[in-house]
C-alpha cells in the first residue's frame, strides 16, 4: 500500500513538471518577440538622439564643416646649376687645327700620333692621320662601356647568394657569384660602390636562417661557374704574354665573385680608407672565387656556425631558393668605378656580360664579338677596329680615333648607354683624368677617359666649352719619342681644346 501511494505522488508531480514546462515552452516565444522589440525600439530611439544631436554619435542633420588647409610654403627657387647645351655651336676649324699643330710639333710625341677634334654635331673640325689604326690603350674601354650600357640593364645588381641542400644526413651550403667582384669583407656598406654587398652581412642571414632550421653544422661549396673555363684573354695568357711580365698588378681573370677586386693590400700598400678611391696597384690575387669561400667560411664561424672541412668548388642546386643574398651596387655605378680607375678586370667583365646577354660564347673572343656587334648596331664607325680584349691591356689592339670620337658623340647626347658617359673621369676632380690638365680654368670642363702602356698614350673625351657649345675629341700616341713629354703634351692641348 505504501508503495503504491509513493507511485501515485510521482505520477501527480511529474504530471506538474510537465504542465510547468509546456506552459514556460508557450511563453518563450512571446519572450523573444518582446525582447526584440524592445531592441528594435531602443535603436531607433537613440539612433533619433543621435541625428537630434541628443545624444552622442555620428548621426546629424546639421551641417558639416568642411576642414580648411593653409597654403603650402613656396620652395625657393634653386639657380642654374648647368645651363642648356647648344649642340649647334661650331669650332674654328682653323683654331682646331693650329692645336694639332702645336700637339703634333711639341718634342718628345714622335711621328706614330692621331688625332681629331669634332663639334657636338659630329662635324670635323681638324684631323691628322684619323684614318689610321693604332694600339689605343685604355680608351678601348670607352667602347666596351657604351656597348655594354646600351645592352644590359644598368639599374641591376650582381646578387651573391647562399643554398642549402640537405643530402644523407649532410647539410652543404653553396656560395654562388652572379659577377660581383667588388665584394666587402665587412658589413654590407650602402655609402660605397666597392663593399656595397658585404660578407659579414650574407654570414648573418645565412647563421640567422641555418640556426631557425637548428643546423649548427654544415661544409661548404662555391659555385664559380658564370664565366666558364676561358677566363684570360689570349694575349695575357702566360704562353703568350710577352709584353706584361707582371700583368697580375694589372688584371686578374674575371671571376663570379671577389673581394676588392683581388686587391691584396699589404703594410707597404695599405688599403685606402675609402673604398672607392685608388691606392696604386697592389698584387691581385688569381683565385678570387676560393679566396671568397674562405672568407666565407671564417664568417660563418664567426657566427658560431662550424664548417667541416675546406670550401670545395661545386654547383648550386638549381630550382632552388637562396637561403640568403646580397646585392652589388648598380652595374651603372660599377661601371662608373671600372672607368675613373681603369679596372682591366671589370672592363672584360661587362665584355662578358654583354656577351651572355647577346648570346654569345662565355669566352674573351665572345666578349669582343658583342661589344663589336653593339657598336655597329648603333651606328659607330668600327673601320680598322681590332679587340685582343676589352680593356686594352692585351697587345694587338687596334681601332682609329674616328672610333673613339663616335663613342664620345654619343656620349654627348642623352639617350641609350648614358652610363658609359656618366663614369668618364672628370679633370680636376675624379678619376684616372683627375690631374690631367694644366689651367685650373679647366677644372670640371673635361669628361675623358685615358689610356696608358709603355708604348701608348690616349685620350678620349668630350669638353665642356668656356665659350658655350661642346665638342668631341680622341688622340692616339704610339711609340712617342719621351713618353712624359707626350703626356704633357696631350695634358696641354684637352686644356686648350676648352677655349675653341
Amino acid at each position: 500500500m505504501v508503495s503504491t501511494a509513493v507511485s501515485r505522488r510521482q505520477r501527480r508531480e511529474t504530471q506538474r513538471q510537465q504542465q510547468r514546462q509546456s506552459r514556460a515552452s508557450r511563453r518563450r516565444p512571446l519572450t523573444v518577440a518582446v525582447s526584440a522589440l524592445v531592441t528594435v525600439a531602443l535603436f531607433v530611439g537613440y539612433c533619433t538622439a543621435d541625428i537630434l544631436d541628443v545624444a552622442p554619435g555620428p548621426l546629424t542633420l546639421k551641417n558639416v564643416d568642411v576642414p580648411t588647409f593653409t597654403d603650402p610654403l613656396t620652395a625657393k627657387t634653386g639657380g642654374t646649376v648647368a645651363g642648356k647645351l647648344d649642340l649647334t655651336k661650331t669650332v674654328d676649324a682653323k683654331a682646331a687645327a693650329a692645336l694639332i699643330d702645336d700637339l703634333l710639333a711639341t718634342e718628345g710625341v714622335g711621328s706614330d700620333t692621331s688625332v681629331i677634334i669634332e663639334d657636338a654635331q659630329g662635324n670635323v673640325a681638324a684631323e691628322h692621320e684619323a684614318g689610321t689604326s693604332r694600339e689605343p690603350a685604355s680608351t678601348m674601354k670607352t667602347l666596351t662601356a657604351l656597348a655594354a650600357s646600351s645592352t644590359l640593364n644598368m639599374a641591376s645588381t650582381l646578387d651573391t647568394q647562399v643554398f642549402l641542400a640537405q643530402t644523407d644526413g649532410v647539410d652543404t651550403l653553396t656560395l654562388k657569384g652572379n659577377g660581383d667582384m667588388l665584394l666587402g669583407s665587412g658589413e654590407s656598406d650602402p655609402d660605397h660602390i666597392n663593399g656595397r654587398a658585404g660578407l659579414a652581412t650574407l654570414a648573418q642571414s645565412a647563421a640567422a636562417a641555418l640556426a631557425q632550421r637548428g643546423i649548427s653544422t654544415v661544409r661548404l661549396a662555391y659555385d664559380d661557374s658564370l664565366f666558364g673555363d676561358a677566363r684570360v684573354p689570349d694575349g695575357l695568357s702566360e704562353s703568350t704574354n710577352t709584353v706584361l711580365s707582371d700583368y697580375t698588378v694589372y688584371y686578374t681573370p674575371v671571376s663570379s665573385m671577389a673581394i676588392d677586386g683581388g686587391r691584396q693590400y699589404t703594410d707597404a700598400m695599405p688599403a685606402p680608407a675609402n673604398p672607392d678611391d685608388s691606392a696604386g696597384y697592389p698584387e691581385l690575387s688569381q683565385h678570387t672565387a676560393a679566396d671568397v669561400a674562405e672568407e666565407f667560411a671564417s664568417l660563418l664561424a664567426d657566427q658560431g656556425i662550424t664548417v667541416e672541412g675546406s670550401p670545395e668548388e661545386g654547383d648550386a642546386p638549381a630550382s632552388t631558393s637562396p637561403l640568403a643574398s646580397v646585392s652589388s651596387a648598380t652595374l651603372a655605378e660599377i661601371l662608373a668605378f671600372t672607368l675613373r680607375h681603369s679596372d682591366n678586370t671589370l672592363a672584360e667583365e661587362f665584355g662578358r656580360l654583354t656577351a651572355l646577354a647577346r648570346g654569345k660564347d662565355n669566352s674573351p673572343e665572345g666578349g669582343t664579338k658583342a661589344v663589336h656587334e653593339a657598336l655597329d648596331k648603333l651606328g659607330i664607325d668600327t673601320s680598322g677596329l681590332t679587340m685582343a680584349d676589352c680593356s686594352g691591356l692585351s697587345p694587338g689592339s687596334k681601332l682609329t680615333v674616328r672610333t673613339l670620337v663616335a663613342v664620345q658623340q654619343r656620349n654627348l647626347t642623352e639617350g641609350e648607354g648614358a652610363a658609359a658617359a656618366e663614369g668618364l673621369s672628370i679633370a680636376g676632380l675624379v678619376g684616372t683624368a683627375q690631374y690631367r690638365y694644366d689651367d685650373d680654368a679647366a677644372a670640371g670642363l673635361l669628361r675623358v677617359k685615358t689610356g696608358s702602356l709603355g708604348t701608348v698614350t690616349s685620350m678620349a673625351g668630350n669638353v665642356s666649352r668656356t665659350n658655350g657649345g661642346a665638342l668631341a675629341f680622341a688622340v692616339v700616341v704610339n711609340n712617342p719619342d719621351d713618353m712624359e713629354a707626350a703626356r704633357n703634351a696631350i695634358d696641354a692641348f684637352i686644356t686648350k681644346l676648352t677655349e675653341l
